[in-house]
């Protein structure tokens, strides 16, 4: 049987034409930010652009996307520049790739299948490189372009493959099919793994902070500088894939985990969001989202409709869940530009003006984090022994104590405290008195 072609063979470090389809019909955002946007993915993964335009497309060409005079024309410039990949910030039918990769005499990706190869160099974990396998297998079954039993090398074997009297495409569909099996019974048990976790959490209750935020809006700097951790933080598209969690102390003394999310983007696959929904359970089930933006982006406030709209898809209340709004990048601001984000922020407790880089406003979003969770928090009276040292020093290390009154062997602390650990310390110390709620 002869061996098939990696479709991923000689994508990274080759030369790259980028093009963005504008439909009319789409009514999509600026096109030159459309544009620069697919060229930063595109250097995500080490490609050497060496041209790039908006093509203006009135209606889509069912073979070719593009009419048949823009395809003529980057087939002369794909010779002319050495191209060895053209990138279509467009989705693609299975038909339409094929097309423009026969008429062009090389290969050609689309919006979908770039995300995919920035996801599959970019994920570490375990748990990440299934996901983006998962939906790399799901994207290319719908093609079958070439054969996949290259598969079988790279990751072990898939076990018989076939009688003689089946076609090849068969032999791939089953292969994949297969893989695909295999793949969701894998993220099945991390989905219960991560279940069994949160239930722990709750257990020993320890709010989480989802940072969730455009992709290169800040979060892994940010992340770092709340919590002194070193995850990668580069001006680069999806620099962060794998999710990370470290532990900080509030002001108030409360424990929570921040947890440092995958970025969004706009046409986001469908196929990836679900391949995710074990991680962005994580974002579903925080205490508090803090929603990271880059105010210095021209596009803003579309990327904030983006990301909100994928918040939306995988079940996020936007009006019930607590959630913070995260300005980063103030200091790329002008002056009068940074006074109006600076009032903004003053007029809304929710929203917080910051520099991940320069931590500029940062001890104001852990007070307006300690904030957000007081107010789930019951403040409440307590009589207890005085000789009692245990409940004491839980109540000061679990609760926010607001005061104490020593009356001899009699003492009765003030504290501000979540309702759940309240439980638990009742359980606990039974000789304990609850007196009243003051508030």
């Amino acid at each position: 049987m002869t061996q098939p072609v990696d479709e991923r063979d000689g994508v990274e470090n080759g030369r790259a034409i980028v093009l963005n389809p504008e439909i009319r019909q789409r009514g999509a955002r600026d096109s030159d930010a459309r544009l620069l946007e697919a060229v930063g993915l595109t250097a995500a993964i080490n490609l050497d652009v060496v041209h790039n335009e908006t093509i203006r497309v009135t209606k889509a060409r069912p073979a070719t996307l593009i009419g048949g005079g823009g395809v003529e024309r980057i087939g002369g410039l794909i010779k002319a520049l050495d191209v060895d990949l053209v990138v279509v910030n467009a989705a693609l039918t299975p038909i339409q790739q094929r097309n423009l990769e026969q008429a062009w005499n090389c290969k050609v990706i689309d919006r979908t299948g770039l995300i995919l190869e920035i996801f599959g160099a970019r994920a570490r974990t375990h748990e990440g490189v299934l996901q983006v396998e998962l939906a790399a297998l799901g994207y290319q079954r719908s093609r079958l372009v070439r054969s996949w039993t290259h598969l079988e090398r790279q990751r072990g074997g898939f076990g018989f493959l076939g009688g003689p009297g089946e076609s090849q495409i068969e032999i791939d569909r089953r292969l994949i099919d297969q893989r695909i099996d295999k793949l969701n019974r894998q993220l099945s048990n991390v989905k219960r793994t991560r279940a069994l976790h949160r239930s722990a959490r709750k257990r020993i209750p320890t709010p989480v902070i989802a940072l969730v935020g455009y992709t290169n809006a800040g979060k892994s700097t940010l992340f770092n500088k709340l919590t002194g951790a070193d995850v990668m933080a580069e001006d680069l598209l999806f620099a962060t894939l794998d999710p990370t969690m470290r532990q900080i102390k509030l002001p108030s003394g409360q424990d929570v985990v921040v947890s440092d999310t995958v970025g969004f983007i706009s046409d986001l696959p469908t196929g990836l969001i679900a391949a995710f929904q074990a991680t962005l359970e994580e974002v579903r089930e925080a205490d508090v989202v803090v929603h990271v933006r880059d105010v210095s982006h021209a596009q803003s406030d579309e990327q904030k409709e983006d990301v909100e709209a994928i918040l939306s898809e995988i079940g996020l209340d936007l009006e019930l869940q607590t959630l913070i709004e995260v300005l980063n990048k103030v200091d790329l601001l002008q002056d009068e530009e940074r006074k109006e984000i600076a009032v903004r922020a003053q007029r809304n407790m929710d929203v917080v003006a910051v520099s991940a880089l320069t931590g500029e406003g940062c001890d104001a979003l852990v007070d307006c984090i300690d904030e957000r969770l007081a107010r789930s928090r019951r403040r409440v009276d307590i009589a207890l022994d005085a000789a009692d040292g245990a409940a004491v020093a839980w109540l000061y290390a679990h609760g926010d104590v607001q005061g104490r009154r020593d009356e001899g062997r009699d003492l009765t602390i003030s504290v501000s405290i979540d309702p759940a650990e309240l439980a638990r310390f009742q359980r606990r110390f039974k000789a304990a008195v609850l007196l009243e709620t003051v508030g």
